[in-house]
């Protein structure tokens, strides 16, 4: 009996540090997959590379209010599934909870650091920064992508509008909506 209680007590913890093991990896691989981008962050700065700007934005931006299609709470709701894939989810929207053990995400957010410092140290020893990003065009890219960004979330603040009027129900609405 005794045995059993022990061993009750020992499997929790044992798979708790494989599951740590097993975060601690992942986060060395998160950092390995985004290290080509850290230090090649210069290049966005002399605008030899550019992040490009998603379909969908680029069309809410074209037309804010273009309701073309847009007939069916289905249509609605796959339009705002689009903007949510290029944007991230509304900020009123709870946080999605995708399971993660404390230990995945503390794995993610230090990686996420360590990426952050090595872009940063990579584009620190530029001097006169911001100047190269202006005569370079860099920073007019930059304006255009967050002017995009912009239109994208104030398109899917419109659809979901669209959404309420129509009655649709989540995600073509609001989540705290409920249809009548």
């Amino acid at each position: 009996m005794r045995h059993a209680i022990l061993l009750g007590l020992a499997l929790p913890l044992a798979l708790a540090g494989c599951n740590a093991g097993r975060s601690a990896v992942g986060g060395v691989e998160q950092v390995g997959a985004g290290l080509g981008a850290a230090v090649a962050a210069p290049l966005e700065d002399f605008n030899l590379r550019q992040s490009p700007i998603p379909i969908v934005l680029l069309q809410a931006k074209a037309n804010p209010y273009d309701l073309r299609n847009l007939n069916q709470c289905t249509t609605i709701a796959a339009e705002v599934a689009r903007l949510d894939e290029a944007l991230g989810p509304e900020t009123d929207e709870p946080p999605r909870q995708n399971g993660a053990y404390l230990s995945e995400r503390a794995a993610d957010a230090a990686a996420k650091a360590a990426l952050d410092a090595i872009r940063d140290a990579t584009t620190d020893f530029i001097p006169g920064r911001s100047w190269i990003r202006r005569l370079s065009g860099a920073e007019q890219h930059s304006r255009e992508v967050q002017s995009t960004i912009q239109a994208g979330r104030m398109r899917r603040a419109f659809l979901k509008g669209i959404g309420i009027q129509r009655n649709c129900a989540p995600p073509a609405a609001p989540s705290w909506f409920r249809p009548k």
